[in-house]
């Protein structure tokens, strides 16, 4: 579990203990399928555990959280790891079945409460939002903002929350959609990238989410 504050070096040494274990496994899979850009993979903590991490402060109080296009698991495996518990899962979208089948992988080794759905997201997730509630959406480099908020309007209309990781061209992802005032949204600096933002989404009668 996570403790107060940011980072790896934040975190308890089981928790760090099964980071490493996802580490290992990324290495070794990152030879098979790309999950990961080939030039960070020696930068593996700061660009993409570090990263995931960030977002956690801004989650609130939650019991099902939905990562929409996984991938190699960034950041809905960081979070189950560093931040669930028996009592909280991530629920990871990927429609990828090899990058699925390394996602079950690390959470057979490391323990991690997920539920790994391997469909594409437009066809799942309404299904999914129609028998859970999510206090949490998140992407990481998934698609526009946009789609993004299409995609998790439903979730963020029920008082969640969308935790989004975009690079520096967001700015320019912004349309009159999303500027109409039907949402609240704050561009946050990330701590692991000077050029990048979290962008948090809430629907403006939301509070910090409650469970």
């Amino acid at each position: 579990m996570a403790t107060t504050g940011f980072g790896v070096s934040f975190v308890d040494s089981d928790c760090k203990r099964r980071l490493m274990i996802y580490a290992g496994l990324l290495k070794k899979w990152q030879d098979k399928i790309n999950l990961v850009g080939p030039s960070t993979i020696d930068d593996l903590w700061a660009r993409h555990f570090d990263d995931s991490l960030q977002l956690l402060p801004f989650a609130g109080l939650w019991r099902n959280w939905v990562d929409l296009g996984s991938g190699g698991g960034f950041p809905g495996m960081v979070v189950s790891i560093a931040g669930g518990g028996e009592r909280k899962t991530v629920h990871l979208v990927e429609s990828d079945k090899r990058k699925a089948a390394f996602l079950r992988e690390v959470s057979r080794e490391t323990g991690a409460n997920v539920e790994i759905h391997v469909d594409r997201i437009e066809k799942i997730l309404p299904e999914l939002i129609s028998a859970i509630k999510f206090e949490v959406v998140s992407a990481r480099a998934l698609a526009p903002l946009e789609v993004l908020i299409g995609y998790s309007r439903p979730i963020i209309e029920k008082g969640g929350v969308g935790l989004f990781l975009k690079g520096k061209g967001v700015s320019g992802e912004l349309t009159t959609t999303l500027t109409d005032g039907s949402l609240n949204l704050s561009f946050i600096d990330s701590r692991t990238d000077v050029d990048a933002k979290i962008v948090v989404v809430r629907g403006h009668n939301s509070q910090t989410n409650s469970v």
